[in-house]
């Protein structure tokens, strides 16, 4: 594992029972703790999907065990290679890796039709004809059992009727498989499940093998099983689920007995993670696509510039609990602040230019003067930025009439330090007709040059970052802000689309920044002094082109512990 990666989760509840499990032996012992991260292929995964896969690999990984990486694609409606490997490389991505352990739940397609045909043989299982409405009409209420005229039919004529299903007899709708459990039951989950569907679609990997397809809840406790899995750790919305997980591992021959354990899902304000409102988003072209920056998927914030370690601290400092919590998304800002602080280069980059010309600054002459790569990091050294007479400031470090405490540059105001470089003092301006500024005129302390001036003055001035004007290497710069403007877009009746942010990308063209970034490509991350962090966009910049990410902002709102 990479050194830079949180090596073991913080113990937590879901460890606590397996504590209790290896301690007490029974089922499991002498077994490895095993795990496994069961995506569905449909789409892309996102920072609620981190949190899954830090539990279920990093669970592995604190007990020296397994963590299986298994495609759920037990749904061919929106299934897709692309979304496979997309999988896959977000999670090597972060850091994790499952061996030779990769399957799909179509792999075990032929077992689990067998399983339904032994539950059907011991009359466990029956062919239903209701249609969808009946089957809703049927299903009763807290005080009323559900019904089904077909829970008798014979166990032959069910095995019938589940074969010619199987060979593509009938329609969609016109059957199902049912578990006969407990029309009863408080928990409406067991009352006769259905574990079957026929659906006349093309699989993405079986073609047009099967036109029935096993139920999530029956599928996928005998896919754990099959496998190994001791641990089965699912989100919350599954503890309903877990008598019919349990119900499935005890009356079918499978190889082991799994336990499910369910964990609180993730969930960020100012974002939406259902993988369907983000396809939406996709499709509707209301972002560039799955990797668009301000999308919550992984790979959107990796090219947006998060880090894998920015991402596990997140998620391990969230902690792992039974009790559903939103998260400011301004923590997950400030674990990739953290990050980028101690490990990224800074640079001088002028977003907004407006040229400075030191004017007692002699013409065609030119030096380099030193600057630190990163204060944070003793390690990281210093390099060489050139200076000459013109120059490129940020159009803000300058006002013609300044604005009360206003410590920047205007005609006849204080001092100011060009970073690294020297002391300089307004002494006019050049504007348009339009009253723009085109050139702000400066004279400089040729005894100024690097930290404090030898004579020991104090400065009142701030100190301005800038960029060598000859040098200069052009830049796109995307600045991002929250997709959503309303906290909790997905919250209540709310028309999520309707809480779109439309100030949620800026794109800044004819950006200045220093020579040393001219070659720079992704994953490259930086620190803009006085700007923020930086990377460049993975998809977009090349030679002669060069694009930036803002990945987040120097101002941090968050304040840990609140």
């Amino acid at each position: 594992m990479p050194e830079d990666l949180t090596p073991v989760m913080t113990q937590n509840f879901i460890h606590d029972f397996i504590d209790e499990d290896i301690a007490q032996g029974g089922q499991f012992q002498g077994m490895a703790v095993h795990t496994r991260f069961p995506p569905e292929p449909n789409g892309y995964l996102h920072i609620g999907h981190a949190k899954a896969i830090f539990v279920d690999f990093g669970t592995a990984e604190k007990y020296g065990g397994l963590c299986n990486l298994r495609m759920d694609d037990t749904n061919p409606t929106k299934e897709d290679v692309e979304y496979v490997e997309a999988i896959q490389e977000d999670i090597h991505w972060l850091g994790y890796d499952w061996g030779d352990r990769f399957y799909f739940a179509s792999d075990y397609f032929e077992q689990m039709y067998e399983y339904a045909v032994a539950l059907i043989q011991k009359g466990l299982a029956y062919v239903c004809a209701l249609s969808p409405e009946e089957f809703r009409a049927y299903r009763g209420d807290v005080s009323t059992p559900a019904r089904s005229p077909w829970r008798d039919r014979p166990v032959e004529e069910s095995l019938d009727l589940f074969a010619r299903m199987r060979a593509g007899e009938f329609p969609n709708g016109a059957y199902t498989l049912r578990a006969k459990i407990d029309l009863a039951s408080g928990n409406f989950n067991m009352r006769d499940p259905v574990i079957y569907r026929i659906n006349h679609m093309h699989h993405h990997r079986q073609g047009d093998k099967w036109c029935i397809y096993p139920m999530y809840d029956f599928a996928h406790p005998l896919e754990d099983a099959l496998e190994g899995i001791t641990h089965s750790l699912c989100s919350l919305e599954f503890e309903d689920h877990r008598p019919l997980y349990d119900w499935v591992i005890a009356n079918c021959p499978v190889p082991a007995k799994p336990r499910q354990i369910e964990f609180a899902r993730l969930g960020i304000d100012h974002t939406v993670m259902s993988k369907r409102k983000l396809r939406q988003l996709v499709e509707e072209g209301r972002v560039s696509g799955w990797d668009d920056p301000r999308m919550p998927t992984l790979c959107g914030l990796r090219r947006r510039g998060y880090t894998p370690r920015s991402i596990r601290n997140f998620s391990e400092r969230n902690g792992v609990s039974k009790a559903a919590s939103t998260v400011e998304y301004a923590f997950l800002e400030h674990c990739l602040r953290e990050d980028l602080n101690e490990s990224a280069r800074r640079v001088m980059a002028v977003l907004r230019p407006v040229k400075l010309t030191v004017v007692n600054y002699p013409e065609g002459q030119s030096e380099t003067v030193t600057v630190e790569n990163n204060p944070m990091d003793p390690e990281a050294g210093t390099r060489e930025v050139r200076f000459s007479r013109h120059l490129w400031v940020e159009a803000d470090d300058f006002l013609a009439e300044p604005v009360p405490k206003y410590k920047r540059l205007y005609p006849g105001g204080p001092e100011c330090r060009l970073k690294g470089a020297y002391l300089v003092k307004c002494v006019g301006f050049e504007a348009d007709e339009a009253g723009n500024v085109t050139e702000i005129l400066c004279e400089y302390d040729p005894e100024s040059r690097g930290g404090d001036p030898a004579d020991g003055r104090k400065v009142k001035g701030a100190t301005i970052h800038w960029v060598d004007a000859d040098t200069a290497v052009d830049a796109e710069v995307r600045l991002y802000d929250n997709l959503f403007s309303d906290a909790d877009p997905d919250g209540g009746d709310k028309d999520f689309l309707a809480c779109l942010n439309p100030a949620s990308l800026e794109v800044l063209t004819g950006a200045k920044v220093e020579a040393s970034l001219g070659g720079a490509t992704a994953p490259a991350a930086f620190q803009f002094l006085r700007q923020g962090y930086f990377c460049v966009d993975n998809k977009d910049s090349q030679p002669g082109r060069l694009v930036f990410n803002r990945s987040v902002s120097l101002k941090d709102s968050f304040k840990p512990g609140k």
